[in-house]
């Protein structure tokens, strides 16, 4: 009997120290990566969700940039970090890219290696023009496309970049022939677009609208299905006679793969909680960037759903993974 009496005592002390350890969390500051350099629309996302998750929460989440690889470098790092609800990662557009461009050639898997947290936003992307392009909407870029096949050159911030990959699926499904210019990040393509050695570039309004506003480059189309409240003067594709393509570039969630269930929930309803808030809906909409914030089960099925997308994409144009 006294042992039975010992052992009830020793699984209650255990209960309770399970229960007081759950609640605890976290206990120590929670690393968030962010697989590229600071100020791009992966970081300030990142920074502006994880600031309010903190203001909500009280918790110390610490952001650190490692780029590398098309982000490759700092996936890894998250991948092989202990599944202990004390390490996250934000990934973009070119992670499910990466899934069919480096199938088997990199040291995780870009799916079983991660548990989805959240999709904590959309950013569409907008088809510029230089100003000497003779094109002012899709339908005459499209007309002028198949007049000059090979002659019009179109720039990315990389390989499998979101801005590539759109680019190539507006090719195959206008039946045009445009060349690539891969460039190491957007800065690049645009000072050429603007310079007049690239004529079109697929991008982040983010990014590329300023310069629309300020006359240095043109606005083709919108690849969204609806005008964006940050830039409602810029057609949708579909609107400026081109083909009825959607395609963006996002900023989604992940956690190592076995990381606790109930962790990876809290943190998915908090990244949700944050980006409702009706501060961070404006600043995103300055940006011309959607919030989401979904469910594990909603961003695992709209990261299987991208991959899947542009896999196609890539196979039916022949890209292939930078050496």
């Amino acid at each position: 009997m006294l042992n039975l009496l010992r052992l009830a005592a020793f699984a209650a002390a255990l209960a309770l120290s399970t229960g007081a350890s759950a609640q605890a969390y976290p206990a120590k500051p929670i690393r968030w990566i962010v697989p590229y350099t600071p100020g791009g629309i992966t970081d300030n996302v990142t920074r502006i969700v994880t600031q309010r998750v903190q203001e909500q929460t009280g918790w110390n989440i610490v952001v650190e940039n490692k780029p590398g690889a098309n982000s490759i470098l700092g996936a890894d790092l998250a991948a092989k970090s202990p599944p202990d609800g004390y390490t996250f990662l934000t990934v973009i557009a070119a992670h499910a890219a990466n899934a069919t461009l480096y199938a088997g050639k990199i040291p995780y898997d870009p799916v079983k290696s991660f548990a989805p947290v959240s999709l904590a936003a959309i950013a569409p992307l907008i088809m510029t023009a230089n100003n000497n392009l003779p094109a002012k909407d899709a339908k005459e870029l499209i007309a002028y496309a198949k007049a000059n096949p090979g002659k019009i050159s179109f720039g990315s911030s990389g390989i499998g970049a979101a801005a590539h990959l759109t680019t190539e699926l507006f090719k195959q499904t206008a039946g045009v022939d445009m060349v690539h210019i891969p460039y190491k990040g957007t800065a690049g393509a645009l000072q050429d677009l603007m310079g007049g050695n690239l004529q079109i570039l697929v991008d982040t309004p983010s990014a590329l609208m300023p310069h629309v506003r300020g006359g240095k480059i043109k606005a083709i189309a919108m690849f969204s299905n609806k005008r964006l409240g940050g830039s409602t003067e810029v057609p949708t594709m579909a609107e400026a006679g081109g083909p009825a393509l959607e395609a963006a570039t996002w900023v989604l969630f992940l956690a190592p793969v076995g990381t606790p269930r109930d962790i990876v929930s809290r943190m998915s309803a908090e990244v949700a909680k944050a980006v409702a808030t009706t501060d961070i809906k404006t600043r995103f909409e300055t940006l011309s960037i959607e919030p989401v914030g979904n469910t594990p089960e909603q961003a695992a099925k709209f990261l299987a759903d991208e991959i899947a997308k542009w896999s196609k994409v890539i196979t039916t144009a022949g890209v292939k993974a930078e050496p």
